[in-house]
């Protein structure tokens, strides 16, 4: 089942129940698929690939506003925030440990011959095409720093 059949089907049961966050983290990535399909070239289809893409990137831009909120002691669109980013996660990959992330870009590290902090370049773009929707950017580049510099 596509991602967006699925929203579909889940956006009515919240319809019907009255779940209020379920529907806006549903509307949410409803808007985005629409958006995605409209762009040029996309001849109306997405692919998982593109669709995992936008999923990240809805539940980044929350993490961002929910950091935000709580910075300005603003705990009702903190919950709001959370709560979305929770239902985005649902239809995302389960996430890798920091251990499992280490021990990948150990790996790669090895597998790439990088030697020193010069290297970053190289490490990053094969991890982030490897650990792609598993892991998220920011702990794959500071683990990476830290194993080069190390």
């Amino acid at each position: 089942m596509s991602l967006e059949t699925e929203v579909m089907s889940l956006m009515k049961d919240a319809m019907k129940n009255k779940d209020e966050a379920m529907l806006r983290g549903l509307r949410a990535i409803k808007a985005e698929i629409i958006k995605a399909k409209t762009d040029p070239g996309a001849n109306g289809e997405i692919s998982a690939d593109t669709e995992l893409k936008l999923l990240q990137k809805l539940v980044k831009q929350r993490k961002d506003s929910l950091a935000i909120y709580e910075q300005q002691n603003r705990p009702d669109l903190a919950v709001k925030e959370s709560e979305e980013i929770a239902i985005i996660e649902k239809f995302l990959p389960a996430q890798m440990s920091e251990e499992a992330v280490k021990a990948a870009v150990q790996a790669i590290i090895s597998e790439v011959g990088a030697t020193g902090p010069q290297d970053l370049g190289k490490v990053m773009g094969v991890a982030t095409k490897q650990l792609a929707g598993q892991a998220d950017g920011k702990i794959i580049s500071a683990i990476a720093k830290s194993l080069l510099t190390a």
